[in-house]
């Protein structure tokens, strides 16, 4: 009977959170074929399950962050529990926290910080379990102002990582200074197994000091003299990119749901998503209304570097499952300059960053990589045309993304009947999970970690009338 239970498992989660399979609905038929119909339901998502205006603020491409007044930055997080849509039309369910008293979100929200801040998380439990948090990579961390220990229960196990806020309505404030740069992990300390599996987790960015430069203006990932090759990266509003790699079992969050306990060696992922989300949700704009609890997006929006745009763009990697995952950006290979929140580079200073075709991440590493996309051929249709020769429309299999043209920046005709999701002859390129096993949703294949390099035309797009 083990065959039943996803649908008993579905009609469950539909029974209980309807409004959400409404919504995800919308989602799952978010493909051109019926783009009439998609733009109705998006109106009513829209308009029946719109975020706050504040939220929508933040650029639609990009990685999010939440901030604090430097140099005392202060978050609160609250423990909410909700729903998140998967590409194969299921609800799951899942904890999360929260920055103060918005809705779930999955996953948590990015702490973005500087250099030396003095960094506060209060920390609001309403789960019924004990929780708490910590942060590998920051040091002297405090918890109520005392020294974050390991707890152990009267017999002499092992209960927490760090001091618990209690279940139903405990709290528990944590400090640190963020004593140096780089990308980090902060999750649960309390039975790990169940509780970051749950989606108790979320990225914290250090940024560096810039003592040329200290008041803004200018994004870098370290500002290491020693390294031979810069950290300054690209600032434009989607210059920065976040790939949080993580995983879901629908049945440890069906069991924890249902307040049951749940057997660890049971433990098999259905699911694997990249910042919450499974393909083709990862190109959504940030906060799109119709994944209202899935605010991140994962699409790599770029311009060519020449001399008008020369600064590469920047990704953050994290890996936050229980296995290394592989990821393989086509079309850009990643340029590392960071690993678990620490420059590469050698004892005596020098620039050890190295290329990687795929990026093979272990549980709970970070790594930080530069990247770019670089018109190499510099093909163009009148003075350098592509050295092939057009076999027609009766010959080719139009892409949904597919501008008619294969030169950039430019468009061409379509078949009858045929449409296109290209704005302005800008080019898609795939980055997603090698382990192609894991790129699937319960076994929908091309589903799961994938997502896009959107490379504009130089200057930027300007859509087509």
């Amino acid at each position: 009977m083990v065959s039943d239970q996803p649908n008993l498992f579905e009609r469950n989660a539909r029974e209980k959170e309807f409004d959400m399979h409404k919504v995800f609905l919308a989602r799952k038929f978010f493909w051109p074929a019926i783009a009439a119909a998609l733009l109705l339901l998006l109106l009513f998502v829209a308009a029946y399950r719109a975020r706050p205006a504040a939220a929508q603020m933040a650029s639609s491409d990009g990685m999010v962050c939440t901030t604090g007044a430097s140099p005392n930055p202060t978050f609160v997080l609250t423990t909410r529990t909700g729903y998140i849509g998967t590409p194969d039309g299921n609800v799951v369910f899942m904890w999360g926290l929260s920055e103060g008293g918005n809705p779930f979100q999955h996953p948590s929200p990015v702490l973005c910080v500087n250099e030396g801040d003095t960094v506060t998380i209060i920390l609001h439990n309403t789960l019924s379990q004990d929780i708490s948090l910590i942060f590998p990579g920051q040091e002297n961390v405090l918890a109520d102002g005392q020294p974050v220990q390991p707890q152990f229960d009267a017999g002499g196990l092992l209960t927490s990582l760090a001091p618990v806020a209690a279940a139903n309505g405990g709290s528990v404030t944590y400090s640190f200074v963020a004593s140096h740069p780089g990308t980090f992990l902060y999750e649960s300390g309390t039975n790990p197994g169940i509780q970051v599996r749950m989606g108790l987790f979320g990225a914290l960015v250090v940024r560096p000091v810039i003592a040329s430069d200290p008041n803004g203006g200018r994004y870098f990932a370290y500002n290491d003299a020693g390294a031979a090759v810069t950290s300054e990266f690209n600032h434009s509003p989607s210059g920065e990119v976040l790939i949080l790699q993580s995983e879901v079992d629908p049945y440890l969050s069906q069991a924890i749901e249902r307040g049951q306990g749940f057997n660890l060696n049971n433990y098999h992922p259905r699911y694997w998503l990249v910042n919450g989300r499974g393909f083709p949700d990862t190109i959504a704009p940030n906060y799109a209304s119709w994944l209202p609890s899935q605010p991140y997006g994962a699409l790599a929006h770029v311009q060519p570097v020449d001399s008008s745009n020369p600064l590469w763009y920047m990704e953050r990697f994290i890996n936050v499952s229980s296995q290394p995952l592989p990821f393989h950006p086509h079309g850009k290979n990643a340029v590392v300059i960071g690993r678990d929140g620490q420059p590469v580079r050698g004892d005596a200073g020098e620039d050890l960053s190295f290329e990687r075709f795929a990026l093979v991440a272990a549980p709970g590493q970070t790594y930080d990589s530069l990247f770019h996309w670089h018109n190499r051929e510099g093909y163009d249709s009148a003075t350098n045309p592509v050295p092939v020769v057009d076999p027609g429309w009766a010959n080719l299999q139009y892409g949904m993304y597919y501008s008619g043209s294969p030169y950039l920046g430019m468009t061409g005709p379509f078949p009858p009947g045929m449409s296109t999701m290209s704005e302005c002859g800008e080019y898609y390129i795939i980055a997603h999970n090698h382990a192609l096993f894991q790129l699937t949703s319960w076994g929908v294949p091309m589903t799961g970690p994938g997502t896009f390099m959107r490379v504009d035309p130089p200057g930027g797009c300007s859509p087509m009338p």
